[in-house]
């Protein structure tokens, strides 16, 4: 356990998050997988187990602050050890303008966003703990560099993503915390689908239809798989992008370039 590294990654059961388990398992991460569905993430921390990683799953609803840190400190009492915090858990409902309504503003919002404070405040906590800085990475997407039809509470909540990162990397720069984002662009995974299969639904078309919304613009003509994503995260969680912070790494396969 002397120079084991531990990281926790939110949203940790199923799509980009599942990716990121096992990439930062392969790594040489100890990973707390943590999710709302602790099944779903028990069977992932089986698969990573089974495979000579070592991963932990744990429930969480990210937007109760107090559950968060519960789970933080559960996961880093048993590795003795926290580093990485990646808060990648997130919710992207289709929201026409006119069809957004107080409850589900307050849902996105607090998990979404919510989810990204607290999961930086139980990380600080626990680097403080351990006396060393670490690494915090947070989710957010290209809907969060330009705004995406149909979805102005998610592609919100993703803009705020950004600020938060930079305004935490000012903050904890001095702790030695290094504070960076990651924008998925189209990605396989059961949110996508689901956002494609609304936006089809609302034209009165299919599934394929409304994927190809988002999708016609890939500069590298293929949808992202989750591993894509997971690579990126892995150079932001290793030592190789230790002089980047308060920086959004674009993952899309050339959507758009800045």
């Amino acid at each position: 356990m002397e120079n084991k590294k531990v990281a926790f990654v939110t949203g940790g059961a199923q799509g980009i998050g599942e990716a990121i388990v096992k990439r930062l398992a392969k790594d040489g991460f100890a990973v707390g997988i943590a999710d709302l569905n602790l099944e779903k993430a028990q069977a992932v921390a089986e698969e990573v187990n089974a495979q000579g990683g070592e991963a932990l799953a744990v429930r969480v609803d990210v937007s109760d602050r107090k559950d968060v840190i519960r789970a933080v400190t559960e996961i880093s009492d048993h590795f003795h050890e926290f580093n990485v915090i990646v808060n990648n858990a997130g919710l992207g409902p289709t929201t026409p303008i006119e069809t957004i309504t107080p409850e589900q503003f307050d849902k996105v919002y607090h998990i979404n966003v919510g989810g990204v404070i607290w999961g930086i405040q139980a990380a600080l906590q626990q680097f403080e703990r351990y006396g060393h800085g670490g690494k915090i990475i947070n989710a957010t997407s290209q809907a969060g560099v330009v705004g995406n039809p149909d979805l102005a509470l998610y592609s919100g909540t993703k803009f705020a993503v950004r600020g938060i990162t930079q305004v935490a990397a000012r903050d904890l720069a001095e702790k030695n915390i290094t504070v960076n984002a990651f924008a998925p662009g189209i990605v396989r995974t059961p949110m996508m689908m689901d956002i494609a299969h609304n936006v089809g639904k609302n034209a009165g078309k299919d599934d394929e239809w409304g994927m190809q919304q988002f999708a016609k613009d890939i500069t590298l003509k293929r949808l992202s798989e989750p591993e894509d994503v997971a690579n990126a995260v892995a150079f932001l969680a290793g030592n190789d992008s230790n002089y980047m912070t308060g920086q959004t790494l674009i993952v899309d396969g050339g959507m758009q370039f800045h």
